[in-house]
């Protein structure tokens, strides 16, 4: 799990069905735009508005679709749901796991380190750490990352946090071969790829997936001066399809490119004109 990955929006229909037919469509279109790998069932995804049963149709249906790697939120707040959750995206063809802190009830970095061993443990594909202090506010401390990054099926880690310190401290307690480090931020991804991630998984490759691919591709060919341009043109973007309109801006946008993207589940609303008017504008100025 190198490069950009998206964390793939799940389309629904007017009745807030899901709509397999855009899902399968939309593997199809951002994979024709340049994505590494693909992310069902993460925040951009509305997971916490889905079952068990659907987060896993949903896994199901972008294995097979996709021809890249299929990297599957499956992190529940309990023990139990995650691991059922984790078993099944095994079956269903996902090659890894992507799993969140445990949310809801405090848990400090003992309580962390010892619930993601046992998930690795009974994991049957590898699970990749998932911290994302700003919707579950529970934080991953980078010593927690390293010593679980000695585990054999702790494979990598999305960091959502937006701090590049917490980043650059990760990356020195873990193997640079061995554990893939990813941010989930697109407003820093050229700087946090210069500062040793080896990728993202980021919300704006769902709206400009070619222009999210091209910072890592500028990267890897040593032009990070040109990486950190086109990536600051790409701030304000990737703020409206994340932190400022969230999911209904982030499908507005999409719809804007006629991305298959659906329409959000409530509790979400529908982007209104104002909002739409804005990212349109913004997509625009993107040139994709």
């Amino acid at each position: 799990m190198r490069g950009t990955g998206v964390p793939l929006i799940t389309p629904f229909d007017e009745g807030g069905e899901l709509d397999t037919d855009r899902l399968r469509e939309l593997v199809a279109w951002v994979e024709d735009r340049g994505v590494d790998f693909i992310v069902p069932c993460g925040s951009n995804s509305e997971a916490e508005l889905m079952s068990v049963e659907e987060r896993d149709r949903v896994t199901r249906i972008v294995a097979e679709e996709a021809d890249g790697p299929v990297l599957a939120g499956t992190g529940h707040p309990g023990l139990s749901e995650t691991l059922r959750q984790t078993e099944l995206a095994a079956e269903s063809g996902a090659d890894a796991a992507l799993v969140v802190t445990p949310f809801y009830y405090g848990h400090d970095d003992d309580g962390l380190e010892a619930y993601y061993r046992e998930v690795a443990d009974e994991s049957p594909i590898p699970v990749y750490l998932y911290s994302v202090p700003a919707y579950t506010h529970v934080k991953l401390n980078p010593e927690v990352v390293g010593r679980l990054a000695s585990h054999d099926n702790v494979a990598g880690m999305k960091d959502s946090s937006g701090d590049l310190t917490t980043l650059q401290r990760e990356r020195a307690l873990t193997d640079d071969e061995e554990f893939d480090l990813l941010v989930g931020s697109g407003s820093v991804y050229a700087h946090a790829l210069a500062s040793g991630a080896d990728g993202g998984i980021l919300g704006l490759a769902n709206v400009a997936p070619e222009r999210a691919s091209e910072i890592h591709r500028l990267h890897v060919g040593g032009d990070d001066a040109a990486a950190r341009q086109l990536n600051a043109s790409l701030v304000e973007l990737n703020r409206a399809v994340t932190s400022r309109f969230g999911v209904p801006g982030a499908k507005a946008a999409m719809a804007e490119r006629g991305a298959p993207a659906g329409h959000p589940r409530k509790p979400h609303r529908p982007a209104d004109d104002e909002t739409v008017e804005i990212v349109a504008e913004l997509v625009e100025d993107a040139e994709v």
